[in-house]
């Protein structure tokens, strides 16, 4: 009997480990930020905004669609108007990057499992609140610690604060910032 247990638990564990690679072998690689990308809500090239930036990729559209902001592509998932045929969201990760100013092309992050500061100091396009992403607790801890906020989890990050308190996209998404207050390592 306790056999069967163990072997029932085990099947188990090892069918949810098999979709779990399964989910991932799904999921489309990140693309590299380049000069051609131009940000969904700003209409401008995303390379010209400081920050974290972000990419969603759809299950049937071959081509990244580019956020200015990390916030920004959160904003996405979360306004009714916008496709939810997502295959994959990935956001820079700010504790790979060599500077504010240079978010870095490469280093990207799967969305839903980076953590967030939200509420810090810095302030991403425009002077506007970012919710800035790292791919390490630790890191995004220390960069609270030196900036302010508090750390959080993808499905954590305050819908208000992603879209403003009257559940609309904030018009200063997107916006220019000059990087004040940006500390990192």
């Amino acid at each position: 009997m306790r056999l069967a247990i163990v072997t029932g638990v085990l099947a188990a564990t090892l069918l949810l480990a098999g979709c779990t690679n399964e989910e991932q072998a799904k999921m489309p690689p990140p693309y590299s930020l380049t000069a051609d990308a131009m940000g969904r809500y700003c209409g401008m090239n995303v390379l010209e905004h400081p920050g974290p930036k972000g990419q969603v990729i759809l299950e049937n559209i071959p081509e990244p669609i580019w956020f200015s902001s990390a916030r920004d592509a959160i904003a996405f998932t979360m306004l009714p108007e916008e496709p939810k045929d997502i295959a994959a969201i990935y956001v820079s990760d700010m504790g790979a990057a060599p500077s504010w100013e240079e978010p870095g092309a490469e280093n990207w992050i799967d969305a839903r499992k980076a953590f967030y500061v939200v509420g810090s100091t810095v302030k991403g396009g425009m002077g506007a609140e970012e919710a800035v992403p790292f791919a390490s607790q630790g890191t995004a801890r220390d960069f609270a610690a030196k900036n302010g906020g508090r750390v959080m989890g993808f499905a954590e990050v305050p819908k208000d604060y992603v879209l403003g308190a009257d559940g609309e996209q904030d018009s200063n998404l997107e916006v220019e910032s000059h990087g004040k207050g940006w500390t990192h390592g």
